[in-house]
């Protein structure tokens, strides 16, 4: 459902994902990176921003299953955004499937519902 309140979460947790991963915090930035991919799915440009970032991550890593991941990711994510062949709650990384359906975290259930 896109709606201003999940796109405003959305900005809220990218801008915070961001912080993380300017400060070197990847653990952190990759948390909030997942929780930007569920909110921010519906709508291409913020979900594929969320792969690119998840990208670095793994690039800064040198997680190669990440770097994989996530440059397949980034070139279906903001296609099937537009067509809205999402599953809900994915969390966005290459550690699971990209079309796998997961369970939504308790705060962001009201807004992705």
């Amino acid at each position: 459902m896109k709606s201003p309140a999940r796109l405003e979460a959305y900005q809220a947790e990218a801008a915070m994902a961001l912080a993380a991963f300017r400060k070197g915090e990847d653990v952190e930035a990759f948390r909030l990176l997942e929780r930007a991919h569920i909110l921010g799915q519906p709508w291409s440009g913020p979900h594929s921003w969320t792969h690119w970032m998840m990208l670095r991550v793994g690039l800064r890593r040198r997680d190669a299953r990440e770097i994989g991941g996530q440059l397949i990711r980034l070139a279906a994510g903001g296609a099937l955004s537009v067509f809205g062949r999402l599953p809900t709650g994915n969390t966005g990384g290459a550690n699971v499937s990209a079309e796998q359906p997961m369970p939504l975290p308790e705060d962001l259930a009201a807004l992705c519902g």
